[in-house]
């Protein structure tokens, strides 16, 4: 069981999580398009989309960097016919791609709104809508937004209406498109983290160092994403994932490893429901 020779292609990948989840595939031997906007070094984030490329062919995969703003939707449609030319097609397609601003309704400015929505949902509608095309030819096609459980509960929306508005739109994406596209047999699902994930958001953006010691690595979210990538497309389908729980299910006991620091309380992400229990060993 592995993605040796499958295709991926995956927004935002030149770092953090999106990254993770290539490198993981790559080891398997896939190919791997990283669309991302990073093309030159940024002086407050790592990596670029050329970086993302020699990682993963170091892994053992191929890759193809380009330059894609997934607000652009012929920017993302050549770049899903670009990859489709070079692998042969396309076999699963993650929307990664995000942006982010914690504050309340006063205190966001349109633009950060607009932005938001425009990355974040009108990203993932325009990239998943100009992939099932490519995926309708895959064997095994996968969707997979970075997005997390539709849980209504006013503790999500009230400290920062916009951003969570924009994230339930990629999750609410996962439930109209795995609806409309079980017929053909292409899996739409969602996959969020219980913890915060060490990446540059959370560095920059949510607690600093201190945040991201309390955290788990990317690499719990690529293990599970690609346990995912190996299920049948037509059995798994429409399902609101959180990581280790869905590692869990597919056997695994030892969730230390992904730990940033041993022995540091694990801090908790946002939106994942009261009712979700973590698995037997999720927090030793």
């Amino acid at each position: 069981m592995s993605l040796k020779g499958k295709t991926l292609f995956i927004t935002g990948a030149s770092r953090g999580i999106g990254l993770a989840i290539g490198l993981r595939a790559a080891r398997d031997g896939a190919n791997v398009a990283i669309a991302a906007k990073t093309d030159t070094p940024h002086p407050k984030l790592e990596g670029t989309i050329h970086t993302a490329a020699e990682a993963i062919e170091r892994a053992g995969g191929q890759a193809l960097p380009m330059v894609v703003d997934v607000r652009d939707e012929n920017a993302v449609k050549d770049a899903l016919d670009q990859t489709a030319k070079k692998f042969g097609g396309i076999d699963i397609v993650v929307n990664n791609a995000s942006a982010i601003s914690l504050t309340n309704t006063a205190n966001t400015e349109m633009k950060r709104y607009d932005l938001m929505h425009q990355i974040n949902a009108r990203g993932t509608f325009v990239v998943s809508k100009h992939a099932i095309p490519h995926l309708e030819r895959a064997s095994n096609p996968h969707i997979l937004m970075l997005s997390p459980p539709l849980d209504m509960a006013e503790k999500w929306f009230a400290p920062h209406l916009a951003y969570t508005m924009a994230k339930f739109g990629m999750s609410l994406c996962v439930l109209g498109l795995s609806g409309e596209l079980r017929g053909k047999g292409i899996a739409v699902n969602a996959l969020w983290p219980r913890t915060t994930i060490a990446t540059a958001a959370v560095r920059n953006l949510l607690g600093g160092d201190a945040l991201m010691q309390a955290s788990r690595t990317p690499e719990i979210m690529a293990d599970a994403a690609h346990a995912l990538f190996l299920r049948p497309a037509r059995e798994t389908t429409g399902r609101f994932l959180i990581d280790d729980s869905f590692l869990a299910e597919q056997g695994v006991t030892d969730f230390s490893k992904y730990r940033v620091t041993a022995g540091v309380p694990l801090a908790p992400d946002f939106f994942v429901p009261d009712a979700s229990e973590p698995p037997p060993g999720a927090f030793d």
